[in-house]
């Protein structure tokens, strides 16, 4: 009899383990990327011969996800693209840009939003604060479109917790725009800093000191 009810209460312990891990997903960019991690036909930055992070082990996402003890769901992660609409040369992206991958993430408990560094490189155009009734062309700007964005990932996915990840090194105007538009939508906004680089992206050291950062934030 006692070996049934230790028998029993581990199964329960396990389950209770079990649905306790978090999933987690990523919407990003290159740096967000490796290959092999993302979806078929996104182009990935990492491994890049001019850049030490080599491993799939090294990136911020899943120093993160192993320091917590959670799970990868989805990484959604898209080297070049924007937030916006507007990409490099001021080319439509609509294929591309974070918007139109919202409904590819799984069914998170934690959402990683690491965008606007395209953004901010393709100098993209700013636009108005907006907080409702988005039109596709409203959208080509960064700040609707940012606001839309966070209010499609808090309606599709209503019990997972959004973040919004900052890259350091951008301009005060993107900056700004980012805390505004996250504050309205209480999306905890983790502001970079500090970030070792290297052909523009973060290097195994700029990794390590992401996810130190985020642990820092979230804890």
């Amino acid at each position: 009899m006692k070996r049934i009810v230790l028998f029993a209460l581990l199964v329960l312990a396990a389950i209770t383990a079990s649905a306790q891990i978090k999933k987690v997903s990523v919407l990003g960019d290159s740096y967000s990327t490796f290959k092999g991690s993302n979806p078929e036909g996104y182009a990935p930055f990492y491994p890049d011969a001019n850049n030490d992070v080599k491993e799939v082990e090294q990136t911020w996402w899943s120093l993160f996800i192993k320091a917590k003890g959670y799970e990868l769901d989805k990484n959604n992660s898209w080297g070049g693209t924007t937030i916006c609409g507007t990409g490099y040369f001021h080319r439509d992206v609509f294929n591309s840009y974070f918007i139109s991958r919202v409904d590819m993430l799984g069914d998170p408990d934690i959402i990683f939003v690491f965008g606007g560094t395209n953004d901010a490189w393709a100098r993209a155009p700013m636009g108005e604060y907006q907080y409702s009734d988005w039109t596709k062309d409203d959208c080509k700007s960064f700040r609707p479109a940012l606001a839309c964005l966070l209010d499609m990932l808090q309606r599709r996915y209503p019990k997972a917790t959004v973040y919004s990840i900052l890259n350091s090194e951008l301009q005060e105007e993107v900056n700004e725009s980012m805390r505004e538009v996250c504050k309205h939508f209480n999306v905890q906004l983790i502001e970079l800093h500090d970030i070792e680089k290297q052909n523009g992206h973060p290097s195994i050291a700029g990794m390590k000191s992401i996810c130190d950062q985020l642990l820092e934030a979230i804890d």
